[in-house]
C-alpha cells in the first residue's frame, strides 16, 4: 500500500503475510473534534525519533551531505517544473522511476523513486517533491520544503484525524502511539537485516523461516547456499549469515579472507513448543554480529549488551513482567506447563539438567566438565546430602543428540532420573539447580531458585548465579536480575507470532503459548519422531 491516499502509518508489505493479516491502519471519516494539539506533538516526535511513515522499508540511500536539494517527480514535465522552482543547483538529487536518465536534467544524481523517504530527508537538506506523503515526512523530518508546508493541523490530522489504528496480534483497535511503537521495532529489525546478503548453514526445514526473520523489505528473495556451497560469492559486498553448527572453519576463513562479514543465527531463549531436534521451526531466534552468547571466547552482542547497556527502569519492570507470564504459565524454551503446587520438602532437592554432550554451547562454555556424567559427580560432590534430580535433555532422551546415560549409572549419584515431568513443573519443586550451560540456569534465575554454573553460559559472571566454571575477566559488572531479562528477552532476540507470522514483541509470544497455541505436527516432524524412538532402542542418535 502506498501514495497519498494511503495512510501515513503503515504496514511494510511483508511477503508471507496477506495485507489484511498485517494492516495496522485504515482510512475513516475524520472525527467532528480536531485532534488535540498537544497529543499530536507528542506523536510528530515519536514519528520523527522512529523514522517510521510512508515506505520506511524500502532500501535506504546514502546519507546526502546539507545543501543538496531532493528533487522526486514521476514525469519529466514534473521534474522540470519542480527544478525551475526551487532554482536548481550543483547538488541536485533526483528521486524518479526507472527511465528518468532520459530526461537529460541538470541534476547530480537520480535515484529510484522506490526508495526509503527517510533516508534522504533531515535538516539542511531541501526538498522539492509532487508527493504529499513525501511532503509530510519532510515536513516531520525537518527539512527544508520548497512550495506549500504542511501546517501542524494537516500533521495531527494525517497522523490521527482521520485514520483508525488496529493491533495485527489481536485485531482489535491500538492506538496512534502503540503503532508507532510497533513500526519502530519492525524499522529496526529491517535496518539490522539490511547488511545480510546471503545465508549458509541453514537446514532445509528452517529456511523458509529464517527468510521471514531476516526479510530486509527488498523484493527479491533473501539468497541461500545449498549444502556443498560456501555462501561467500553470494553474499557479495553485504554479510553472511549462519547456523554455526552447520559450517565449517574454512567457510568461515574463506568469508573473512574475502572481507565478508559474518553474522551467527541461532534459537532463541523462547524458540517453540516442541523440540528443534523434531524438526519444527522456531518462533525465536538470535542474529549476532559480535559472536555468539554460548560462546565466551567472543564478545557478543548480548554480553556486550550487559557489559555497556544503560538499561531503563521501564524496560526493568517490562522485563519483570516478562519473567512473571513465563513463570506464572511455565513457558521454557521446550514448550510449556503450567507448575503444580509444590509439594512439601523436608530434604534440600536440588534439580541436575542435562545437556547434548556435543552441542557447541558444550564445546564453548562446558569448561573441563566431563560430560553429563562429570556434572552428576560436581553435583553430587557440592550437594552431599541433598536429594538430587537428575533430568536428561529432551533431544537427547528422544533420540536424536548425544549425551546419554545409562539409569544405572546416572542413580549411582543421582536419587531419582526424571523424564516426563516438565521442566517449569520441576523448577516449582526444587530448591536449587546445577547446570552446565543450559538455559534452565537462567529459567532457574527467573523463579529465584540459587543457581550453581559449571561452565559460562551468558547468564554468569553478572554477580546472580553461583559460579564453579572458569573465570570471565570482561564481565565485571554487577547486573540485576531485571536488567539481565531485559537483555536476554527484550533487546538480544528476535521473534515472530505464530499465529500471524509477523515480527512480534515477547508478550505476543509468550500470550501465545500461554494460551496454549500448539503447532500442527506435518508429515516430516511425525516421521522424525518416529524415527528418534526407532534409534533409541539401538542406542543411536539422530543427529
Amino acid at each position: 500500500m502506498s501514495g497519498a491516499r494511503a495512510p501515513l502509518l503503515r504496514s511494510p508489505p511483508f511477503p508471507w503475510v496477506t495485507s489484511e493479516v498485517a494492516a495496522v491502519s485504515r482510512r475513516v471519516a475524520p472525527s467532528a473534534a480536531a485532534p488535540d494539539p498537544e497529543r499530536a506533538d507528542r506523536l510528530i516526535a515519536a514519528v520523527r525519533a522512529a523514522r517510521v511513515g510512508g515506505d520506511f522499508w524500502r532500501p535506504p540511500a546514502d546519507p546526502l551531505p546539507p545543501g543538496t536539494l531532493v528533487l522526486q517527480a514521476t514525469t519529466e514535465a514534473e521534474a522540470r517544473h519542480l527544478l525551475a522552482e526551487a532554482g536548481g543547483g550543483p547538488h541536485v538529487v533526483l528521486c524518479a522511476p526507472a527511465g528518468a536518465k532520459a530526461w537529460d536534467l541538470p541534476v547530480a544524481r537520480i535515484l529510484p523513486d522506490a526508495i526509503d523517504p527517510w533516508s534522504l530527508l533531515a535538516p539542511g537538506i531541501g526538498l522539492a517533491v509532487v508527493s504529499e506523503e513525501w511532503r509530510l515526512i519532510g515536513r516531520i523530518a525537518g527539512a527544508d520544503l520548497i512550495g506549500d508546508t504542511p501546517t501542524p493541523a494537516a500533521l495531527a490530522d494525517a497522523l490521527i484525524g482521520h485514520v483508525a489504528y488496529r493491533d495485527p496480534f489481536t485485531g482489535q483497535a491500538a492506538s496512534a502511539e502503540e503503532i508507532v511503537a510497533l513500526l519502530a521495532d519492525w524499522r529496526a529489525h529491517l535496518d539490522a537485516n539490511r547488511a545480510i546478503g546471503a545465508c549458509a548453514g541453514m537446514a532445509w526445514w528452517k529456511k523458509a523461516r529464517i527468510a521471514e526473520f531476516l526479510w530486509t523489505g527488498r523484493d527479491r528473495p533473501l539468497a541461500f547456499a545449498s549444502d556443498g556451497e560456501s555462501g561467500v560469492p553470494a553474499a557479495g559486498r553485504d554479510a553472511l549469515a549462519v547456523w554455526p553448527s552447520r559450517v565449517t572453519p574454512d567457510l568461515i576463513a574463506e568469508a573473512e579472507a574475502a572481507r565478508v562479514p559474518i553474522v551467527r543465527v541461532e534459537d532463541g531463549f523462547i524458540r517453540s513448543v516442541g523440540l528443534g531436534a523434531n524438526l519444527l521451526p522456531p518462533f525465536s531466534i538470535v542474529v549476532d554480529r559480535g559472536g555468539l552468547y554460548y560462546d565466551p571466547g567472543l564478545e557478543s552482542d548480548l554480553e556486550h549488551l550487559l557489559r555497556t547497556a544503560i538499561i531503563p527502569s521501564e524496560m526493568v519492570e517490562r522485563a519483570g513482567a516478562l519473567a512473571a507470564l513465563i513463570v506464572k504459565h511455565g513457558i521454557s524454551k521446550y514448550g510449556s506447563a503450567p507448575p503444580p503446587p509444590p509439594a512439601p520438602r523436608t530434604r534440600r532437592t536440588v534439580l541436575v539438567i542435562g545437556q547434548v554432550e556435543d552441542d557447541l554451547s558444550v564445546k564453548k562454555a562446558g569448561g573441563d566438565v566431563a560430560g553429563n556424567l562429570g556434572l552428576l559427580r560436581r553435583a553430587r560432590a557440592a550437594e552431599p546430602d541433598a536429594y538430587l534430580l537428575f533430568k536428561p535433555h529432551p533431544d537427547v532422551d528422544a533420540g536424536h543428540r548425544v549425551g546419554a546415560i545409562p539409569d544405572a549409572d546416572a542413580l549411582g549419584l543421582a536419587d531419582e532420573v526424571v523424564r516426563a515431568e516438565a521442566t517449569p513443573s520441576l523448577l516449582a519443586r526444587v530448591d536449587a539447580v546445577h547446570v552446565l550451560t543450559s538455559l534452565v540456569g537462567f529459567e532457574a534465575l527467573l523463579r529465584g531458585l540459587e543457581t550453581h554454573v559449571h561452565g559460562s553460559p551468558f547468564y554468569a559472571g553478572w554477580g546472580l548465579t553461583r559460579d564453579h566454571g572458569p573465570p570471565l575477566p570482561r564481565r565485571t559488572r554487577r547486573r540485576t536480575l531485571g536488567e539481565l531479562a531485559a537483555a536476554t528477552l527484550i533487546l538480544y532476540p528476535r521473534y515472530l507470532d505464530p499465529v500471524t507470522r509477523l515480527p512480534c514483541p515477547p508478550e505476543v509470544l509468550l500470550a501465545r503459548f500461554a494460551a496454549g497455541w500448539k503447532p500442527r505436527p506435518s508429515a516430516v516432524v511425525l516421521f522424525r519422531r518416529w524415527q528418534g524412538r526407532i534409534f533409541k532402542l539401538f542406542g543411536r542418535a539422530t543427529s
